[in-house]
């Protein structure tokens, strides 16, 4: 991992404060003054703070996959007695979602005490796909024409990507398809600008993180092919690096 995160991870400073400590010169690893953004593994390496060792690493960073049912806020206890996603998950301190669902939305959820990695994956720099299907009520055929196009939402235009329909039932669709965009409520506006009545909604990937059979309200660990995906998204973000992109 970079110097600073290895500092940050320590307690010794925030990220920032870590980068300063670098800058400084105040840092060393084996002996040798550190560099601002060198690699090192603090299992092995000795890195001195103005002399004097740092702390062992704190301990691993936690990750939640939630399939978050619908009727759900995803936020903190608000004082409603609504139920929450904090109510569901086993809650740890500096726990935090990464990119909300909004009510009444269902799927894929991920949480984490890693702060970074949450505003990584959530800024809109780094293009992290999200999977989206809705279910709809109205002319999806000729709206999926007009998505594919583009639609202009009053917060710029979006662009889905992997668009597909598939006929339920007399008038009533599946419209699935994949953002990078990540705005508020996006997939629902971007139905109503395409006179779509949303009758469901559900993500069924953020990431590399898909949801596959994971029941309605359960959660399951992150997964080491997950994980290394995410790790390269945080590590491209920190170095300011364009995002790594989806293999296909």
């Amino acid at each position: 991992m970079r110097i600073q995160r290895a500092l940050a991870r320590a307690g010794v400073a925030s990220r920032r404060g870590a980068e300063e400590l670098v800058a400084a010169g105040r840092v060393t690893i084996n002996g040798v003054v550190a560099r601002t953004g060198q690699s090192v593994d603090p299992a092995t390496d000795a890195i001195l703070v103005d002399g004097k060792p740092i702390a062992a690493p704190r301990e691993q960073h936690v990750w939640y996959v939630l399939n978050k049912p619908a009727g759900v806020l995803t936020s903190r206890p608000d004082g409603t007695g609504r139920k929450t996603v904090f109510d569901i998950v086993r809650d740890v301190p500096g726990l935090v979602y990464v990119g909300r669902l909004d009510f009444m939305t269902e799927g894929v959820l991920l949480l984490t005490t890693d702060g970074d990695a949450a505003h990584a994956l959530t800024h809109p720099s780094r293009e992290v796909e999200r999977r989206y299907i809705a279910t709809v009520r109205g002319d999806a055929e000729t709206a999926a024409r007009l998505a594919e196009r583009g639609v202009d939402l009053d917060d710029g235009v979006v662009r889905p990507k992997d668009i597909t329909i598939r006929n339920l039932r007399r008038g009533v669709w599946e419209f699935a398809m994949t953002i990078r965009e990540g705005r508020t409520h996006e997939i629902r506006r971007l139905c109503e600008a395409l006179d779509l009545e949303v009758l469901g909604l559900l993500r069924t990937k953020f990431g590399p993180v898909e949801l596959g059979d994971l029941p309605t309200g359960a959660t399951r660990p992150m997964l080491s092919r997950e994980r290394r995906v995410i790790d390269s998204i945080v590590a491209s973000a920190a170095a300011g690096r364009p995002a790594p992109r989806p293999r296909s």
